[in-house]
């Protein structure tokens, strides 16, 4: 048998500190003791307070800010989605079989989005839509511009869900991969054609039409999931 592993004392100041903020004994919005009085109450050194403390502010639990004691934070999908950013990003910047498995998800998750969204959309946030499209328009030639009106455009329509999670990680999504569409977009003809899929999604979601909406949303990324490939192809060789 394998001997007891002894928790590093860290650990067990971390596990103290999540079983007090998830009680509520330390609610979001307030600030936890000092680390001189975590020190007292838990009866361990400094250093294991801090790598306690520096690990609830990676996990998103609390914001330390300098003079100040650290405060509970509510951890919301976006904190969260925002915790695994940096790392996603490594991941696939460095392994071509993360971005081929990422792509088939947002494909999943985009299509059955839009449905949901067409469902929900409400005369306001079809305004705000449109009104991306008509930057998305205006920013052809601009490719910064345009990068950022394509990611607006599917970020409104995660919005346009009304489901807090699922757009968290959409738009996480989109932060991802934006540095191979500023790629996408380069390619000729490639403005022109995002252009008119964009239409076709806003015109099926405009006209109350979930299932069309879906199928313009396939065709759409289905496209540029194969742009994706070609580009990562093209770089490896």
């Amino acid at each position: 048998m394998e001997p007891v592993q002894k928790k590093k004392l860290y650990v067990e100041v971390l596990d103290r500190l999540m079983a007090a903020i998830s009680t509520s004994e330390f609610p979001p919005g307030s600030q936890l003791p000092s680390e001189k009085e975590l020190m007292t109450m838990i009866g361990v050194g400094r250093p294991s307070i801090r790598e306690a403390m520096l690990t609830l502010q990676q996990m998103g639990l609390i914001r330390i800010s300098h003079g100040e004691r650290a405060r509970v934070i509510n951890p919301t999908p976006e904190v969260i989605v925002d915790q695994v950013s940096a790392a996603m990003v490594m991941m696939l910047a460095t392994n071509s079989r993360g971005l081929e498995e990422l792509k088939e998800v947002r494909l999943l998750l985009e299509t059955g989005l839009v449905r949901i969204a067409t469902r929900r959309a409400t005369a306001k946030n079809l305004e705000r839509l449109a009104e991306t499209l008509r930057t998305l328009r205006e920013a052809k030639g601009d490719q910064p511009r345009f990068v950022a009106a394509d990611m607006e455009f599917h970020a409104v329509i995660a919005e346009m869900s009304g489901n807090s999670m699922i757009a968290a990680v959409a738009k996480g999504m989109l932060e991802w991969l934006s540095r191979f569409k500023r790629d996408l977009v380069a390619l000729k003809g490639a403005e022109r054609l995002t252009i008119e899929e964009h239409e076709r999604i806003y015109k099926a979601i405009a006209g109350g039409d979930p299932e069309g909406a879906s199928v313009a949303m396939a065709e759409h990324i289905g496209r540029a999931n194969e742009l994706y490939s070609k580009l990562i192809l093209d770089r490896s060789g």
